[in-house]
C-alpha cells in the first residue's frame, strides 16, 4: 500500500514542508558526492546511541549535535524517497494547522523524541541512526489525529497489477502504525540491533499523536481569520 496525494487541501504555502524537502535531499547529494564516501558521512554525523548515553566523544561531531544531523541523511534512494513522500503527503497539512514556525519546532522534537526512543531500547548499539523517519512519523501521528477521515489516494498491489483506490487516512496511517509496532517488537525480540529503527518510528509517532493538540493551543482553526475579517 503506497500512497501518494491526500484529498485534504491546505489553505496556506508549505514553506517548512518544501525546505525540508529540498534540505534532505541535497544533503543526501552531498553525501553521494563526498570525497571521503557516504560511509564515512554516516560515522561521522549519524546518532550512535551508544555515545548519546554515555556522552563518548569518539565521534568528531558531539552526540547531541548528531541527533539534528542524523535527520537529514539518509542511507539510499528508496529510504529518502519514502520519507519525503510522507513528508509532502501530510506534513502540510500539518504546518498548515500549526504555523511555520511551530510546525519546524514540533517536526525537530519529533526526530529528537524518536532518536532516544531508539537509543532507550538498543543502548549499547554502535550502529549510527540516520533518517527523517522519527520526524515524519510525528507528522503521521499528529495527521491521524487531526484528519483521520481525510481521503488518501494509494496504489494496491495485486502480483503483477496494481490498482488506485482512496481509503481513510485512519486506514493508511493505523495500517502503517500496526506495521512499525510489531516490527519493533519482533527486532527486540531478537536482539536485532541493525536495520531499521522501528522504536524511533514508534517513539516519534507517539509523540506527534500526543502532543499536537498542545502545540494548536492559542492559534485558531485554518480559515478561520479570513472569517473575522
Amino acid at each position: 500500500m503506497i500512497p501518494y496525494k491526500d484529498d485534504n487541501p491546505s489553505s496556506t504555502l508549505p514553506l517548512v514542508t518544501v525546505s525540508l524537502i529540498i534540505l534532505n535531499i541535497a544533503v543526501y547529494l552531498l553525501g553521494v558526492f563526498s570525497p571521503g564516501g557516504q560511509q564515512q558521512v554516516v560515522y561521522f554525523y549519524g546518532a550512535i546511541p551508544h555515545n548519546l548515553i554515555t556522552f563518548d566523544k569518539t565521534q568528531p561531531l558531539h552526540p547531541v549535535a548528531t541527533i539534528f544531523s542524523s535527520m537529514f541523511l539518509h542511507g539510499g534512494l528508496f529510504h529518502l524517497a519514502g520519507n519525503m513522500l510522507y513528508l509532502w503527503i501530510f506534513g502540510n497539512n500539518i504546518e498548515d494547522r500549526l504555523g511555520h514556525i511551530k510546525f519546524l519546532l514540533f517536526y525537530i522534537l519529533s526526530g529528537i523524541v524518536a532518536a532516544y526512543a531508539h537509543t532507550i531500547s538498543a543502548p549499547d548499539s554502535l550502529i549510527p541512526m540516520i533518517g527523517a523517519s522519527g520526524a515524519v512519523s510525528g507528522v503521521l501521528g499528529a495527521y491521524l489525529l487531526l484528519f483521520p477521515r481525510a481521503g488518501v489516494y494509494t496504489i494496491i498491489f495485486f502480483g503483477f497489477f496494481w490498482q488506485t483506490i482512496k481509503v481513510p487516512a485512519v486506514v493508511v496511517i493505523g495500517f502503517w502504525a500496526i506495521i512499525q509496532i510489531i516490527n519493533a517488537i519482533i527486532s527486540k525480540s531478537l536482539l536485532n540491533q541493525g536495520g531499521v529503527a522501528w522504536f524511533a518510528h514508534v517513539g516519534g509517532f507517539l509523540f506527534g499523536l500526543l502532543t499536537v493538540r498542545l502545540w494548536m493551543l492559542g492559534r485558531l482553526p485554518s480559515g478561520r481569520l479570513r472569517s473575522l475579517f
